[in-house]
């Protein structure tokens, strides 16, 4: 089985003896982690260090995960939440898993910060986009008219031939929705 199709749990197993085998699963997750992260922490140079920071905890853990108990992406989300967590209360990142391994410092370009800026930017807007497919048709309307369009109220009343107040009504409820869906997933 070549390593880019096999599963999470097969890679992370394989990575003690095949180094390449971690690899693929950084490339695989790398994404979904800075935007995690950088969602969360809304600094591009802090993300990229609690990024090194979970894959080093991740690698150095890599025996212990059990696919029975969830996926991979999970696992290494939670570990994630971990590092941020800890980042928080001390005021700064840890460092003690990319010591053990003996990683080097990361030296971040331009590009780089920008790469990640881009990925929060991309990936917070399809979060976005995913919480208001999730709202009724009508609030879902209101919402992306008034907030995302910066139509009146007037206007949006006109456009879908009703009251003003029935349009305040679905922005309110709307983005009611947003906010607790929001507060959820923190």
């Amino acid at each position: 089985m070549a390593l880019e199709s096999a599963p999470d749990d097969r890679l992370l197993k394989w990575s003690s003896s095949t180094p390449e085998a971690f690899a693929v699963f950084y490339r695989r997750h790398e994404r979904v982690v800075v935007a995690f992260l950088g969602r969360l922490s809304r600094d591009p140079e802090l993300t990229v260090d609690l990024t090194a920071e979970t894959f080093a905890r991740a690698y150095r853990a890599r025996a212990k995960f059990d696919p029975e108990r969830g996926s991979a992406r999970g696992w290494l989300l939670g570990i994630a939440r971990h590092v941020l967590a800890a980042s928080r209360e001390q005021g700064r990142v840890e460092t003690e898993a990319r010591e053990q391994l003996k990683m080097q410092t990361l030296r971040i370009s331009t590009e780089t910060l920008s790469s990640v800026e881009r990925a929060v930017i991309e990936d917070g807007e399809m979060v976005v986009e995913e919480w208001l497919d999730a709202l009724p048709d009508s609030e879902r309307d209101a919402v992306r008219r008034r907030v995302l369009d910066d139509a009146s109220y007037e206007q949006i009343a006109t456009e879908l031939a009703c009251s003003q107040a029935v349009v305040r009504q679905r922005v309110s409820r709307g983005l009611s929705r947003l906010r607790r869906t929001a507060m959820e997933e923190r």
